[in-house]
């Protein structure tokens, strides 16, 4: 039976962050204001322009898997496989034969497993190609972590990992969105996950200058909306989420944490790195998810924003806002939690969508930490460095990427 445009909601959430290994313990750290940023601990920053890095933390994988089956999965892949475990618990779901081929599972990411890469780009080039590992091929490509869930949970629906730079995320829980919403299935792992913390990711984002480089106060380097920001800081983690068709979850009496109501995605088809400096594509990808929902501008009461602390990206979102909401724009706040967290990158956009959705259940939005100089082109609520209580029913997220992605997800609290 198809069930045709029906709502979706969220029904359980997990994450692992630089600022906490649960939910519960990365909320508590953003509305208190505390960043994950500091020096790179994982190999020696030094010849490198940007030597700190917003790490996690005291993670082991064996809490979830067995040692063999860590040692055969890269490290994006164990931080998916650990948020999506606590995600369906949180959510009290259960795949077994009854459920497994109408779920499904959709985790984006961007940059893969460059880390496992890099290491065996040595051992071929020191010992030759029959001394590559066996496992290289399944475990560094996009799907290894869609595919080791669908492989523990015995998830049997769709599965597939959408890569769209620092959007991925957030349009994997769009897109799963749309499945459940069209009929097409019933509850959806969604989310992403991303461990970019290497050698040649830092010298590539330092060579297309999108890093801050003040180092001599790494926690206080990623500075969104701020006049002296000068980049982002690579972070690393996953955040995943359960959708569900309504009825289903009803059903089986999950809690509902909040409900999707809204998605789009556009492209500024204009330059790789940059944003369109008019905002013009943003502009629509953000009237459109709110098209979509049905959402006019007084009813917005959060934006998450994309908040990177790029130069060009502050200004064009606050641009993008100012558009679409007019004089509204002044009295939404917005905050740009990548000062505390770094950049998950394809990871980004669901960690974000978690903040969100934690907004509405808590009446409080975590803070833009850094915001110590207003730039008079940014000019809007920033909720600047201190927690604020705010009651919250519709919320929008912004993941804006490389390439001119632009994707935007509307939560609503849930009601009858």
């Amino acid at each position: 039976m198809l069930y045709n445009q029906q709502r979706v909601v969220v029904t359980g959430m997990g994450v692992i962050s630089p600022v906490g290994l649960t939910v519960s313990d990365m909320w508590e750290a953003l509305i208190s204001g505390k960043s994950g940023v500091n020096y790179i601990s994982y190999f020696d920053p030094a010849p490198f322009e940007t030597k700190f890095a917003a790490e996690v933390k005291d993670f082991s994988p064996t809490v979830y898997v067995s040692r063999r089956e860590a040692h055969r999965m890269n490290r994006f892949t164990q931080f998916a496989i650990a948020a999506s475990l606590q995600a369906v618990e949180a959510a009290g779901l259960t795949i077994d034969n009854s459920n497994a081929e109408e779920a499904g599972v959709i985790i984006g990411n961007s940059v893969c497993g460059l880390l496992e890469v890099a290491e065996q780009l040595k051992v071929l080039s020191e010992n030759g190609p029959r001394r590559i590992s066996p496992i290289l091929a399944p475990t560094m490509t996009g799907d290894a972590a869609p595919v080791q869930v669908s492989l523990i949970l015995g998830v049997k629906g769709p599965n597939y990992s959408p890569s769209s730079a620092c959007s991925s995320s957030a349009d994997s829980i769009g897109q799963a969105y749309e499945v459940i919403r069209h009929g097409e299935t019933k509850v959806i792992i969604a989310g992403g996950t991303e461990a970019p913390i290497t050698p040649i990711c830092i010298a590539a984002f330092n060579a297309a200058r999108a890093l801050s480089t003040r180092n001599h106060e790494p926690k206080n380097a990623c500075r969104p909306f701020d006049a002296e920001r000068d980049g982002f800081i690579l972070g690393e983690g996953a955040a995943i989420i359960i959708l569900e068709d309504l009825s289903y979850a009803l059903e089986r009496g999950a809690p509902i944490l909040a409900e999707i109501i809204g998605y789009s995605a556009t492209s500024d088809a204009f330059h790789i790195t940059q944003p369109a400096p008019n905002g013009e594509s943003a502009t629509r990808a953000l009237s459109l998810a709110m098209k979509r929902a049905g959402v006019s501008p007084d009813e917005v009461d959060y934006i998450n924003a994309h908040g990177s602390a790029t130069v060009l990206n502050d200004k064009t979102e606050t641009r993008t806002i100012k558009s679409v909401f007019g004089k509204s724009a002044y009295r939404i706040p917005i905050s740009a939690n990548k000062s505390m967290t770094g950049h998950l990158l394809g990871a980004s956009g669901a960690i974000e969508a978690i903040m969100c959705i934690l907004a509405i259940n808590h009446g409080i939005i975590p803070p833009t930490l850094n915001l110590t100089h207003p730039d008079p082109e940014c000019d809007l609520d920033y909720v600047p460095n201190k927690a604020r209580p705010v009651e919250v029913t519709t919320a929008i997220s912004n993941s804006f990427g490389f390439g001119g992605h632009n994707s935007v997800l509307i939560f609503r609290r849930y009601s009858e």
